[in-house]
């Protein structure tokens, strides 16, 4: 006696929350890297024998090759550096700030800033690579 079913049985995967699933997931690496990386300003820091990290969040200053300034991600005009830095550093009541050049600028940027630094009693912290 032979009995055969009528319908095959196909296999199927329900597919349909998968672009659900894989929207969350890009989102969620994409924040996760802009939070890995919080100094987003691309420059080729100068290099060290040893670099020393530390585990608090000082105030950024950025400089580009083109001398655009740049505190905490936000551009600021060389002339109006000095009070913004007072600013910064007078609310997060730090008085330590990372400096970021790139290895390739003139000396004289770095005593421009330094200067300001010595004025509003300032310590700064070169950032270098490794």
């Amino acid at each position: 006696m032979g009995i055969k079913r009528k319908r095959r049985f196909h296999p199927e995967i329900p597919t349909s929350s998968m672009s659900d699933i894989m929207f969350f997931l890009f989102l969620f690496f994409l924040i996760i890297s802009t939070l890995a990386n919080p100094n987003v300003i691309k420059l080729t820091l100068p290099k060290a024998k040893s670099n020393e990290t530390t585990n608090k969040d000082h105030i950024t200053l950025s400089v580009t090759e083109d001398k655009q300034y740049f505190l905490n991600q936000e551009a600021v005009p060389f002339e109006t550096l000095e009070t913004a830095l007072a600013e910064k550093t007078s609310a997060a009541n730090d008085k330590t700030v990372v400096v970021r050049v790139p290895a390739d600028n003139k000396v004289q940027d770095l005593v421009d800033i330094m200067q300001i630094g010595v004025k509003l009693k300032l310590n700064f912290v070169i950032a270098t690579a490794k």
